[in-house]
Parts: structure tokens; C-alpha cells; sequence
């Protein structure tokens, strides 16, 4: 690994850090590939290509908050071979929903890359919590690290 292929991608996810901040739909998926496969919190199991890089359902996902979002990124591992990356970390989402509920969630996410134009692009992430196996299933979001 490069240290400027290590900055580059590190640039790429505050990017979307400060997408998320500033509720800017567009900035948050600015660098998704256009094949894009994501798992995410939310359902389905997967969103693929448009479903990720249309701004339309991130902006309603930012609508339903009263403020701005908190986003820290939390013991950042990256590692590259050549045009293939991939980034690792935890993840504390914080704010307040339109509802009034208040939001403190630390989440797992791992981002895969791919340089494409000279440029990284996400083409994979996988965003979860893990969950009680003790037959509730319930998400474990009390934890933290």
C-alpha cells in the first residue's frame, strides 16, 4: 500500500462523512461505482447499482432528521493491491430524528474499492450491527466499543 493511495481512499470516506454531516445527497454517493452492490442497515439484504447512487431515496433518508448527522469513524484499517481496495472501521452514528428520537449507534462497516479512471470508486460496502443469539435476535445496538 501506498501512502497516497491510503490518503486518497481515506479522502473518499470523509467525503461522505461530511455528506452525511451536511445532509448533501449528491457528495453521498458521489463515489459509488455505477455497479455498486451495498448491504446496508436498511432492508432489502442488497441494493445494487441506482438503488445506491440515486439521490432521491438519501435525501429522504435525510429528511427524516431534525439536524445534522453525527458520523465517526473509529480505528480506520485500509489496505491496497494495485487498483483493488478495501477500508474496515467502526462507525457511531448520532442526531435526532423528526420524531424527536435521539440516535446513538455504533455500526460495523467495511468498503471495498476499485480505481477506475485514476480515481477510487466504492463498488462494495457492507454496513451492520451485530445481533443477540440467544434466540431474540434482536439488534445488539447498546454496544460499544
Amino acid at each position: 500500500m501506498t501512502t497516497k493511495d491510503e490518503a486518497a481512499i481515506r479522502t473518499v470516506l470523509d467525503e461522505r462523512t461530511e455528506a452525511l454531516r451536511t445532509k448533501d445527497a449528491a457528495l453521498a454517493v458521489a463515489r459509488y461505482a455505477a455497479d455498486v452492490v451495498s448491504f446496508d442497515l436498511a432492508p432489502p439484504l442488497r441494493f445494487t447499482g441506482t438503488e445506491v447512487t440515486g439521490t432521491t431515496g438519501v435525501q429522504a433518508w435525510f429528511d427524516t432528521w431534525s439536524g445534522p448527522i453525527g458520523w465517526e469513524i473509529r480505528d480506520l484499517n485500509v489496505a491496497t493491491g494495485g487498483d483493488i481496495a478495501y477500508a474496515f472501521a467502526l462507525n457511531r452514528m448520532t442526531g435526532t430524528k423528526r420524531d424527536g428520537e435521539t440516535t446513538d449507534l455504533w455500526v460495523r462497516s467495511t468498503t471495498c474499492l476499485r480505481r477506475m479512471g485514476g480515481k477510487w470508486a466504492i463498488v462494495h460496502e457492507h454496513v451492520s450491527v451485530p445481533f443477540y443469539m440467544d434466540g431474540s435476535y434482536k439488534a445488539a445496538i447498546d454496544l460499544k466499543p
